[in-house]
């Protein structure tokens, strides 16, 4: 008797636990609002996302195709109800016409854990992000970027030498095979530690040196198995964070950036050294401003400005190199256009003959609308809104509620391209940019939280790529994983694998 009175308890505590978990979930059936399928009690739809069998770019996709011929979607995040919205009109509408009621972005990190994020204008919200933007946004001006391609052109030549060693060191049969993100995280890590903190990266020393700025970048944005797991606990996973406390950046990598920017700023004291990098734009900020340099906020603006440069522009080059692999007539196109462009400047790559590189920019959209570095943008309800889809959809969205904007789903959709699985630089001709329906084309973000950096983040890539393409040419390696698919756990998008080419001199 006992025994059957304390199954009966048991079996009701767990179908009370059971309705406890699925309470909300026929919030979306009550509004109206198609619901995706995969449901797990408790843990909702991202349950692939949690336990690493998805990246958060290719859930929102699944959802995003999966449902075509609606402008939202419904899903659940754990127990709480989210949505995914597929309508470029109401991509506009929270990123952009009603950005006050969806002013925050999805992925927080703690200030507590994580001090060097708390300036980054993608984690920061409410005034302190209007703030730190309005900074960055200052030192990104036209003036001041050019200021800045000094120390680019520095690591151009830097990036040609360590290729012309590296292929008389490794080449077999005039051939070496290379992983491309690995190759293009050493220029971008050179660029950043040059052109903020204005010292040497020490990227291009095949041996590791302890002050190398990629090593810096690997422990942060490609991360052991352990790595990937923290990053999840951070962005998906935070109530269990906050009892695990464990921060999104290595305390390692924390202590050498406050390190680092101390004794820089020591230096430039006992030297009166003016220099013109991003560290003296925020210094002489400061001083404009009336405040007291603070140190510790001059370390976040400096880490701010390598997390944003690093890892993002080596994953569109390698991108960029994976479709010129496979196009070796528009690979020819791009570096006939190269030479063009640098004879009429005496063989010098310059700020000036960038911007003339108009094919490269086409070559460079079309990369990102195939594979963006973030295939997915997470926004935040921060003041209740109507959402109206054009399929005459409604949802009355609370505060609180996340939106997930596919933009992987969105650059592949052939209702806006045509299509849209074919590699086309054309697309982006002059001539034809008017044919691209707004709202559609989310490389760098769109409204007030666009990216800060977005100029800066095309020369270096233009610069990089230039110095490139006018030696070597680029072929699929057979290690190449295809189809791409990209790593769960992957702050950003990264293939599973990596890109593998095997790089010949022209």
């Amino acid at each position: 008797m006992d025994f059957v009175l304390l199954s009966l308890f048991l079996g009701g505590l767990v179908i009370a636990y059971y309705f406890y978990l699925t309470r909300n979930y026929s919030y979306w059936h009550n509004q109206g609002i198609p619901c995706a399928k995969g449901l797990l009690p408790g843990l909702g739809h991202m349950w692939p996302v949690m336990f690493l069998k998805m990246s958060l770019a290719d859930f929102g996709r699944q959802i995003y195709e999966r449902h075509p011929e609606h402008s939202m979607v419904g899903f659940y995040d754990k127990t709480d109800p989210a949505l995914v919205i597929r309508d470029p009109e109401l991509v506009k509408t929270v990123m952009q016409s009603n950005f006050a009621s969806f002013s925050d972005n999805l992925l927080k990190v703690d200030p507590d854990l994580d001090p060097l994020f708390v300036v980054n204008p993608f984690f920061a919200s409410g005034e302190m992000w209007l703030m730190f933007r309005k900074r960055l946004t200052h030192a990104f001006t036209g003036k001041r970027i050019r200021m800045l391609y000094s120390c680019v052109e520095q690591v151009c030549r830097k990036f040609d030498d360590y290729l012309e060693r590296k292929f008389e060191l490794s080449a077999n049969n005039g051939v070496m095979e290379l992983e491309m993100r690995d190759l293009f995280s050493k220029y971008t890590g050179e660029v950043v530690a040059n052109a903020s903190l204005g010292i040497e990266g020490f990227c291009f020393d095949d041996e590791r040196h302890s002050a190398s700025f990629v090593m810096m970048g690997k422990l942060v944005f490609d991360p052991t198995p352990l790595g990937k797991i923290v990053q999840t606990l951070n962005f998906f996973l935070p109530e269990l964070n906050n009892i695990l406390r464990m921060p999104f950046v290595p305390k390692h990598v924390d202590h050498f950036f406050r390190s680092t920017v101390k004794e820089v700023l020591r230096i430039r004291r006992q030297k009166i050294e003016h220099r013109n990098d991003f560290l003296q734009l925020m210094v002489d900020l400061e001083k404009t401003e009336g405040e007291q340099i603070d140190e510790g906020l001059l370390t976040a603006h400096a880490f701010s400005f390598f997390a944003d440069g690093y890892d993002t522009s080596s994953v569109t080059l390698s991108f960029v190199a994976y479709q010129l692999a496979q196009h070796p007539l528009i690979q020819q196109r791009l570096r006939d256009e190269v030479e063009t462009v640098l004879a009429r400047y005496d063989g010098q790559l310059t700020y000036e003959s960038l911007k003339e590189l108009t094919y490269m920019d086409q070559v460079i959209s079309e990369s990102q609308r195939h594979y963006t570095s973030g295939g997915a943008m997470g926004k935040v309800c921060t003041e209740e809104f109507e959402l109206k889809g054009s399929d005459g959809l409604r949802c009355r969205v609370k505060p609180g509620t996340k939106i997930i904007i596919s933009v992987f789903g969105l650059h592949k959709d052939p209702k806006y391209w045509p299509d849209a699985d074919v590699y086309d630089p054309e697309r982006f001709a002059a001539n034809r940019r008017a044919e691209i329906k707004k709202f559609t084309f989310l490389p760098f973000g769109e409204g007030p939280r666009a990216c800060v950096g977005m100029r800066m983040a095309l020369l270096q890539v233009k610069a990089c790529l230039a110095t490139f393409i006018r030696k070597y040419t680029l072929k699929i390696s057979p290690k190449t994983q295809e189809p791409l698919r990209m790593q769960p756990g992957s702050f950003l998008t990264a293939p599973i694998g990596g890109i593998w080419t095997y790089v010949t001199r022209v």
